[in-house]
């Protein structure tokens, strides 16, 4: 037989067999026992072990390293009732055994005997501080229990201590994300990432993080490193897609992101997430969008962003305001049936003529383009009739939120309040009138206005529509959005509608530069006309109405906020197929406020995206010089333009049909002396406005408050009368 040259490693049974013979040999038996069972044990084989650590201990009862070793085996073995038995023996005997304590403590938490394990766990520390298992234990439990404050305190010490491996930095950060501090779980998770370089899922972790925290470059670099680990992972491939997105690299965000959902068709944060990479490169057909975030609201219906982004972004293609209400109300059925829907008790004084205290909830107090609207307002609310509350309930802070604050009586800073804990905080603060500045657009709160923390709840500013919801008693709006419509009144809409004297919009530039500048056609020798609205507004009949107006005025430009990339190609081609070369197109992408601004210094006349008009940007245009071209629709989004123009005294650039539009944009570009007096006066033709006049707009507001507030008075006394002639 011949000799084998290598020799193959022993089975378990064979290695066990050894150990016997090895210690067999010891004068103790008890100690025989003991050690050959913890071996097993550690060889994960619980039931062989569990017969010799017995045997130990009846050899030897008052052993605590036995019996402790015991209880573990029984744990495993699914004995608890009988572990603890032995670690209560154990403890018996030797009182100061921390180990013991540890796990009694870790199995009474396993039981839910929460506070006695945590007594024993804190034992466990008086005995040995520097007993890192017992640390991370006391943390983990209060964390369950809770006291997230306590558990950090204690995760922190474990972080701090030399021999702190990765998984204890990972269980710190984990806290922080579960309170939503991203800023705070960033060290933690870097120190993961340094101590486990290879960890392909605390890379994306990190990432994730850093993108939470608008950190884009750096989020990249670890979200790559994640993919360049394990490509499987599918939400850093999603987190790529955005933090691409948000660098304006929109193919790729896209390929990124679709290749999460070639791995997993079925992602609904995916498919969300898909919807809006097309949206940033929209070039005219946002079906795709929209059959995006349906199929992610199909994957998960509890996924309320999908949602939210779908009724928002019907507004996009749509003039119709009832398919627009049903679709805010699926939202409502789909998601607030759970809140209350029928009448409430309030304990707020229901008098009509008191001072009122409003609450303003919003994640725009930054340097946002809601600062545009809210600045003239609260900078010109009236003290002695309101009381100003304002929520705030975003991330950013800057000098526009600094300033804001100034104007507000309270400011509250609820960026880390979920809803529960805001409504008390409104319902606290006997907030009267309740506004909810963002609908249905992004870091939305449908939930906190569902609770209904004040008496009367009230949409406003964030686009002129429908929140869809029954907890939203009143929506703002003007006469030219909504002209008292004596067939339909205001069936569109769910809430009841309050029409602002003047306009929807009160507007400060929020600054003096750049100046307007000359008649950009003077020196170039043709027409500039332009276009910077999001172009998640372009749609093919926008599109085919402006290759209208250029047709008929020869040499004349386009100029377009288009992303690089595909979605300019594809523009170019949707004009060149209307007759449009692609030569007198001018593509711009994303700028600074200032240069965005200064941009309209080059174009002559601006023409309005249809269904959704401009808003901002035809005020921001207004204000620059430009006058706005726009068709007057059926739904307030589409009748921006009409308002704002008559505002102005300028309704005769609001056509009321295609045709018209094509007719009036092409009369005033062969109209130059008429551009230019348009150019030279409507900066001070806008500040004696009303849409630049917040002392008018403030008062305005306060009476449309009154009138909301006065209703509820009045159902007030009426529930009162009810209940008395009935008792």
């Amino acid at each position: 037989m011949q000799e084998k040259s290598i020799a193959e490693p022993a089975s378990a049974e064979d290695s066990a067999v050894g150990v016997v013979r090895e210690i067999a040999s010891q004068a103790d038996p008890a100690q025989t026992h003991y050690e050959l069972g913890k071996r097993l044990s550690m060889q994960g084989r619980p039931h062989d072990a569990l017969d010799h650590l017995k045997r130990a201990t009846q050899l030897r009862e008052d052993w605590p390293e036995a019996l402790n070793s015991l209880a573990i085996v029984l744990i495993a073995v699914g004995e608890p009732d009988a572990a603890e038995r032995a670690l209560r023996q154990a403890l018996a005997v030797h009182p100061g055994f921390a180990e013991a304590h540890c796990n009694l403590g870790n199995l009474l938490a396993d039981s839910e005997r929460l506070p006695d394990a945590e007594a024993a766990l804190r034992r466990a520390l008086d005995i040995s501080p520097n007993f890192g298992g017992a640390r991370s234990a006391l943390a983990n439990l209060l964390k369950r229990l809770g006291r997230t404050d306590e558990a950090i305190e204690q995760f922190q010490i474990v972080c701090n201590s030399p021999t702190a491996d990765a998984f204890a930095h990972l269980a710190l950060a984990r806290v922080f994300l579960d309170r939503g501090r991203a800023d705070q779980a960033r060290a933690p998770l870097t120190n993961v990432c340094e101590l486990a370089p290879d960890d392909a899922h605390a890379h994306a972790d990190l990432g994730c993080v850093l993108c939470d925290l608008k950190r884009y470059p750096e989020a990249e670099v670890s979200l790559r490193r994640a993919l360049a680990l394990d490509p499987s992972i599918d939400y850093a491939s999603v987190a790529l897609g955005i933090v691409l997105r948000m660098q304006r690299q929109l193919d790729e965000a896209e390929i990124s992101i679709r290749r999460a959902l070639d791995n997993k068709p079925n992602y609904a944060a995916a498919h969300v997430e898909l919807a809006n990479a097309l949206l940033a490169k929209n070039s005219g057909d946002i079906e795709e969008v929209l059959r995006a975030f349906r199929r992610a609201a199909e994957i998960d219906p509890t996924m309320t962003l999908a949602h939210t982004n779908l009724v928002y972004t019907r507004y996009f293609n749509c003039d119709d305001g009832f398919q627009l209400l049903a679709e805010a109300r699926r939202f409502n059925a789909r998601h607030e049936a759970s809140f209350p829907q029928g009448p409430l008790r309030f304990d707020n004084d229901p008098s009509r003529s008191r001072r009122l205290r409003i609450g303003y909830v919003s994640p725009d107090f930054w340097k946002h383009c809601q600062s545009l609207f809210m600045t003239p307002l609260l900078k010109h609310h009236d003290h002695e009739v309101v009381e100003v509350v304002c929520y705030s309930t975003g991330s950013h802070e800057d000098d526009t939120t600094r300033q804001l604050k100034t104007y507000a009586d309270i400011w509250r800073d609820a960026r880390h309040l979920d809803d529960d804990a805001l409504a008390d905080q409104i319902r606290s603060d006997r907030i009267d009138v309740l506004f909810d500045l963002t609908m249905h657009m992004g870091w939305c709160r449908p939930f906190l206005f569902a609770r209904r923390p004040a008496p009367v709840q009230i949409a406003w500013l964030a686009y002129p529509g429908t929140t869809g919801s029954k907890a939203i008693g009143y929506r703002l709006t003007d006469p030219w959005l909504d002209p008292v419509d004596t067939l339909n009144g205001d069936a569109r809409y769910s809430e009841k509608s309050i029409r602002l004297p003047d306009t929807f919009w009160c507007y400060d530039p929020l600054t003096s530069e750049p100046q307007v500048g000359p008649l950009p056609a003077d020196d170039a020798g043709f027409v500039t006309f332009g276009c910077l609205n999001n172009p998640y507004k372009l749609t093919d009949r926008t599109f085919a109405l402006w290759a209208a107006v250029l047709r008929e005025v020869p040499h004349s430009r386009l100029r377009l906020l288009v992303a690089q990339g595909e979605a300019r190609a594809s523009v170019s081609a949707k004009f060149a197929a209307l007759g449009i070369d692609k030569d007198r197109l001018i593509f711009n992408d994303y700028q600074s406020r200032s240069a965005y601004l200064r941009t309209y210094q080059q174009i002559d006349i601006a023409l309005d995206t249809f269904p959704y008009n401009g808003h901002t940007t035809s005020l921001d245009g207004l204000w620059m010089g430009v006058p706005t071209v726009t068709v007057i629709g059926r739904t307030p989004s589409s009748r921006a333009g009409y308002a704002l123009l008559s505002n102005l005294g300028l309704a005769e650039l609001a056509a009321s049909s295609d045709a018209g539009f094509v007719a009036t944009a092409v009369a005033l570009a062969t109209d130059l002396p008429r551009l230019r007096e348009l150019r030279a006066g409507l900066r001070e033709r806008m500040e004696r406005s009303p849409l630049m006049d917040g002392a008018r707009f403030a008062r305005g507001m306060e009476q449309a408050i009154r009138t909301a507030w006065t209703d509820w008075c009045d159902s007030v006394e009426a529930h009162a009368a009810e209940s008395a002639s009935v008792s």
